[in-house]
């Protein structure tokens, strides 16, 4: 395709009408197609259907798991996480479904009781963290709630940039945290280097409880290619910072959604810390669950060829998009794209902004995106020009559908503001 850059106007104007006889064509149709949300595909989900089988309730310490106890989690869950993860079983905390929730919590106790004999957050004038972009857009809700600061850290090609990062945390004490995607991140599938993580481990920082929410929850989500990410514990023991790390990982994507298990993991201290507020918050989480993952998964390299599995049915779908959008925009650099190696995502930028306009022309044709705005804090992209893609739901057929409406209404609105 012609570079739009090169053509006249008349050219231009051409080029849209042959492109409105294609989007009226979409219209005509009802398509219905929700691609917003990174959800497993039922395919996915029937992976993990032997799950639904398994009706054990007693421990290999032969406890009774229907009653009450076990506040931090049951031992063959540790020891199957510490296997996947490389933690030390002792400094992992088995919870509920949700990482989301596990965040939720700690950012609640910090708020209402502080880190030991730090002053608690909630009796600070400010709070402020700093926030990859594009980054996840719940963890950027979850902070918006507390009211804190958001700080936009800008995704560079090693992770981070560590530069502004190490700055702002050696200059500034009322920056207490960083909450981020190490791995295939959400939306971009940037992965840390290890320079990356032996820095944030290193970093002087002035606040004296700063901590690093690890949400590795892409930890074992390749598509394309296998990559290992550095050891934030063992960058942390070297330069004695452990007590900064707040490590989180779940199984949502790994079985069900709906029925996973989450865990957080820390230093001795951080464990000591949460079990203390644990024993006043619950009387302990769902161990019948947590035993059925540990019978379905069973250990590490049995989770890893379910794994496998995965990245067979997604590999597919992200080769749709991403063939589209090169197909569509290698000659004509409208729109520039990550080339993501695992996760759920593929991110788009489009040129400055016109992200709002194409999302809203794609559900004006019943394809409905991530909100424009989304993987930025308050949903403020200040040049609105990224999009979240997520290819995993949708079928082979729609995703090649919704992929041929997203190129023309990229197209489009290039159009109409270049002859603006």
């Amino acid at each position: 395709m012609k570079d739009y850059s090169n053509m006249s106007k008349d050219e231009l104007i051409q080029q849209k009408n042959k492109l409105k006889e294609q989007y009226n064509k979409y219209l005509l149709e009802k398509i219905d197609l929700n691609m917003s949300r990174g959800k497993p595909c039922k395919e996915q989900l029937n992976l993990s259907n032997q799950l639904l089988n398994i009706n054990e309730y007693v421990s290999k310490d032969n406890i009774d798991l229907r009653n009450y106890g076990i506040l931090d989690g049951i031992d063959e869950a540790k020891e199957l996480f510490s296997d996947i993860l490389n933690i030390d079983k002792n400094n992992i905390i088995i919870g509920g479904n949700s990482t989301l929730n596990m965040i939720y919590d700690v950012i609640t106790r910090l708020y209402i009781f502080g880190y030991k004999d730090n002053i608690p957050w909630g009796r600070l004038n400010k709070v402020k963290f700093l926030c990859p972009v594009p980054g996840y857009d719940r963890h950027f809700d979850i902070l918006d709630k507390f009211g804190f600061e958001m700080i936009n850290i800008p995704i560079t090609k090693d992770g981070i940039d560590m530069d502004m990062v190490e700055k702002l945390c050696k200059e500034e004490e009322y920056i207490k945290g960083i909450i981020c995607v190490p791995l295939y991140s959400n939306p971009t599938g940037t992965c840390y280097s290890k320079q990356t993580v032996e820095r944030l481990a290193k970093m002087e920082t002035k606040a004296k409880d700063f901590k690093i929410f690890w949400d590795n929850a892409y930890a074992i989500h390749y598509v394309y290619k296998k990559v290992e990410l550095y050891d934030i514990f063992k960058a942390c023991k070297k330069y004695n910072t452990q007590d900064r790390i707040l490590y989180f990982f779940s199984t949502s994507k790994i079985n069900f959604p709906g029925g996973g298990v989450a865990i957080l993991a820390g230093s001795d201290n951080t464990i000591e810390d949460t079990k203390t507020h644990l024993s006043y918050q619950t009387i302990g989480y769902d161990k019948i669950n947590q035993l059925k993952t540990v019978k379905f998964l069973k250990n590490k390299e049995n989770t890893l060829k379910l794994m496998d599995k995965h990245a067979q049915i997604l590999k597919p779908k992200f080769d749709i998009v991403l063939n589209m959008l090169e197909k569509n925009f290698k000659d004509n650099p409208i729109l520039k794209w990550e080339q993501p190696l695992g996760g759920y995502f593929v991110s788009v930028d489009t040129m400055e902004g016109l992200a709002k306009n194409v999302v809203s022309m794609c559900k004006e044709l019943g394809v409905i995106l991530t909100q424009a705005g989304a993987t930025y804090p308050k949903r403020f992209d200040p040049k609105d020009t990224n999009i979240r893609l997520a290819p995993s739901f949708p079928t082979p057929e729609e995703l090649k559908k919704a992929m041929e409406i997203f190129c023309i209404c990229v197209k489009i609105a290039t159009i109409d503001k270049m002859l603006a």
